[in-house]
């Protein structure tokens, strides 16, 4: 993409960049609330038909995800103009989420700057191998891929990872802000939790913030993994990759039913966010409809996103992602393709 074309991009973008103040108190008071009320009614059900409890736990799911696009967009920078606002309501949602939000946002930040990038994988992405790094892999780090990339292992034992272990430890090189910021959050995780089990009884409490934090943890990973796992996904060496053609082409146009777009805080349109992270969620599809060149992206479908399932190797030679059962051969034969 030309330094023309990328300065284009950008300039169509830049008067979406930066928050509306009663825009974001606004989601607040249509997400938190919302949340918290379908939590106590999933708990108030439990005697009259689990069920009930199962639906309002779906329904409370929803409203965590959308609390976490709030965390992501404070992360960013762009839910508040006020940088400690921003700090302030992302350590509350992040309690809320069950994410530490000065690491989240450290590991965030490398993905978007990396993202698409073959030499520079590793950090806050999804685990993707290529073709030749598969088949001159070891058995031991074929077995462990295959079993990351399974969907069951992926979206089931994936967000128990994620919450209970990869969230709740600081990096051995951590800075004091972010160890700090770990710190608060699991000790009020802990004081929380306490005075709801102390109040509603371990049962209750296990069955009800369970089965809602694991759907949001199933459904949040399933919608960040989908969005850079298509077919035609960009991916580049170092010396080849661009930030723009990165975020355009590397990020899909989730094109969702209304209601599940406003669920999920619009993250939908995930090429646009991946352009400019500066502009808040409730921006992103204005964006996009004002930003024709935005609207070539890849676009996606619940119905098609399922193909997504399929990919597990990155073909680097023909820019695209393929199965398992694609490359079976290459290791039959024990050879590299040419």
């Amino acid at each position: 993409m030309s330094r023309e074309k990328t300065a284009q991009l950008r300039k169509f973008v830049a008067p979406f960049e930066g928050s509306d103040v009663k825009a974001s108190v606004r989601q607040i008071m249509n997400t938190i609330p919302p949340f918290i009320i379908s939590w106590v009614l999933a708990y108030l059900t439990l005697d009259i038909s689990i069920w009930l409890t199962v639906a309002f736990s779906a329904i409370a799911a929803g409203f965590v995800i959308r609390t976490f696009i709030i965390f992501h967009d404070c992360t960013h920078g762009s839910f508040f103009k006020n940088k400690k606002a921003n700090a302030v309501v992302g350590t509350i949602t992040g309690i809320m989420t069950l994410f530490a939000y000065e690491k989240w946002k450290r590991e965030h930040s490398i993905h978007h700057a990396s993202s698409g990038n073959l030499d520079k994988r590793g950090v806050g992405d999804i685990w993707v191998m290529t073709i030749e790094e598969y088949v001159e892999a070891s058995k031991w780090e074929r077995f462990k891929y295959r079993m990351y990339r399974n969907p069951l292992v992926m979206f089931g034992v994936g967000p128990l990872f994620l919450v209970l272990i990869s969230s709740r430890f600081n990096r051995k090189d951590a800075r004091k802000k972010e160890r700090n910021n770990t710190y608060l959050i699991n000790i009020s995780l802990v004081v929380i939790y306490s005075l709801l089990i102390w109040a509603i009884g371990w049962q209750a409490f296990v069955i009800v913030q369970g089965l809602t934090m694991f759907i949001a943890g199933a459904l949040g990973i399933w919608l960040f993994y989908v969005q850079h796992t298509f077919e035609d996904s960009y991916f580049e060496d170092e010396s080849e990759w661009d930030y723009v053609k990165a975020a355009v082409e590397g990020s899909s146009y989730y094109k969702l039913p209304k209601v599940l777009q406003w669920v999920t805080g619009n993250i939908g349109f995930h090429h646009v966010h991946h352009l400019s992270p500066r502009v808040p969620n409730y921006n992103l599809e204005k964006a996009h409809e004002s930003t024709p060149p935005l609207q070539q992206a890849t676009t996606i479908t619940i119905k098609s996103s399922l193909k997504s399932l399929r990919f597990k190797l990155y073909d680097a030679k023909n820019k695209t992602f393929v199965t398992f059962g694609d490359i079976k051969h290459l290791l039959n034969e024990n050879k590299l393709p040419a």
